[in-house]
């Protein structure tokens, strides 16, 4: 395994596990987490190794019924994060991270709408549990936005200021 691919593994990692420390409602690192692992693993692992560090983390904090619809937003987040492989710039990242924030808005909420049964299954009800989790989107794109300038800017810091250690190979 190389030094870059225990790097990356690592931030993701700790991606993952900083939702267990104490923290704003969903001012995670979910979503930067699958945009960075889509725009730095290959296909196949971006999609086993955060997928599975999410899991970890979700094995920590409880499993629950929505958990398909979590997994699913999370899935297309990291297919996202495949546009930023050749082409990364700050406003690239940005405008990612508010679309992934967005996405697992609708998609996780739905899951909320279809498995709860907190409300009505039709529109109304659908139109309910959207309105419902609003207050919950503000802290949900600041924290795609941070974390995103955190494990991207690191990266990239690290590339810049330290690129052997990204080409190194550990034993």
């Amino acid at each position: 395994m190389t030094t870059r691919m225990m790097i990356l593994v690592m931030m993701v990692l700790g991606a993952a596990f900083s939702r267990l420390i104490p923290h704003p409602w969903n001012f995670t690192a979910i979503g930067a987490m699958a945009l960075f692992g889509g725009a730095h693993f290959s296909k196949r692992m971006s999609l086993v190794i955060p997928m599975a560090a999410l899991f970890l983390s979700d094995l920590v904090l409880g499993l629950h019924s929505t958990m398909l619809y979590v997994y699913l937003g999370f899935a297309v987040i990291v297919v996202m994060g495949w546009n930023l492989t050749e082409k990364k710039s700050v406003a690239r990242i940005a405008g990612l991270s508010l679309a992934a924030s967005s996405v697992f808005f609708l998609v996780s909420n739905f899951g909320v709408w279809a498995m709860d049964g907190m409300y009505s299954q039709n529109f109304e009800g659908l139109v309910s549990c959207y309105v419902a989790a609003i207050p919950f989107f503000g802290n949900q794109v600041a924290g795609d936005l941070f974390f995103s300038g955190v494990m991207f800017g690191a990266y990239e810091l690290l590339k810049k200021y330290s690129p052997q250690t990204l080409g190194a190979k550990i034993a």
